[in-house]
């Protein structure tokens, strides 16, 4: 073979090469924006099955934060007797069981709520505790009467837990 033959090969390859190139480029962004289309159709239809099951799951944590507000715990579960420390166990069990019951919406919600509805049910459950070790409580009645006069001067935990979700499900829209 003589060397103008190979150059005339070389002439006629390169604008196949040129062609196969710019063929395969835009076969894979063709390709490369299908699987874009086709993840956000998804993602799309995922979003409309999921949103009331992460609705639902803000709605029962707010349930929740509600049921463990010192002031509606303390009115909805009553002192059985007269013993400060049984009553300190039965609301901190009430609180358990209430969390306990709702461990599987965590999976709904994010991570930085779930936090802060732990910290508030871990901080009701200090305020509980604290008031009990209080010296003025010798009674189941004056737990009940301390935790009240508490959340008169302060603000329960379960209220800002509760402005928090309330700001988070505002952002879904």
């Amino acid at each position: 073979m003589d060397i103008s033959r190979i150059i005339d090969l070389f002439l006629f390859a390169i604008p196949t090469v040129i062609t196969g190139a710019i063929a395969y480029y835009f076969f894979k962004e063709h390709t490369k924006n299908e699987d874009s289309r086709r993840r956000y159709l998804l993602k799309k239809d995922m979003q409309v099955n999921t949103m009331p099951l992460r609705l639902q799951a803000y709605e029962r944590m707010a349930l929740f934060l509600e049921r463990i507000s010192p002031s509606k715990l303390l009115i909805r579960i009553t002192p059985t007797s007269s013993d400060k420390d049984a009553y300190e166990s039965l609301l901190i069990q009430s609180i358990e069981q209430e969390f306990e019951h709702n461990l599987s919406q965590q999976i709904y919600i994010t991570d930085k709520c779930w936090s802060i509805v732990t910290t508030s049910k871990n901080a009701t459950i200090q305020l509980i505790r604290k008031a009990s070790m209080s010296e003025k409580t010798d009674s189941a009645n004056k737990l009940r009467e301390v935790v009240l006069t508490e959340m008169m001067e302060r603000r329960s935990p379960s209220d800002a837990a509760l402005a928090f979700i309330k700001e988070e499900v505002s952002s879904l829209w």
